[in-house]
């Protein structure tokens, strides 16, 4: 078995392809009309896609299911970046908002800030503490 990417089932696939390509900064891979977009997210590499979900459940048979809501985080996306506390200002002044401000996690060894993408998915961005 091979990795592939992780994908997220977005319902306003324009308004989240624009926040990772505009807002976040990387480099689009695909962009297939409002329906699949992959981006460069390691190197150059592919590793986060996003898909339309109104075209899954036709695909898996559970179209009869609501999407949960209200419910906390089950799942996060996180990136490593050189410094946090930079990219942090650099994306405040992209106007993105964020749950909290960088802080130091020794026991964890990182020192990180978290936001939510357009349709409320965790995003984490750490920077190694120094050893």
């Amino acid at each position: 078995m091979k990795f592939s990417c992780v994908r997220l089932l977005v319902k306003d696939y324009r308004k989240c392809f624009d926040f990772y390509t505009q807002k976040l900064g990387f480099e689009a891979a695909w962009d297939i009309e409002d329906c699949y977009g992959s981006f460069k997210v390691a190197d150059g590499i592919e590793g986060l896609a996003i898909f339309t979900s109104a075209f899954m459940p036709p695909a898996i048979g559970n179209a009869d299911k609501a999407q949960p809501i209200g419910f906390r985080e089950k799942s996060m996306i996180c990136f490593q970046v050189e410094n946090v506390d930079e990219t942090y200002q650099s994306l405040l002044v992209k106007g993105l908002q964020f749950i909290n401000e960088p802080v130091d996690m020794p026991d964890w060894g990182m020192r990180m800030v978290h936001l939510y993408d357009p349709e409320e998915n965790l995003i984490e961005l750490y920077t190694p503490l120094a050893q």
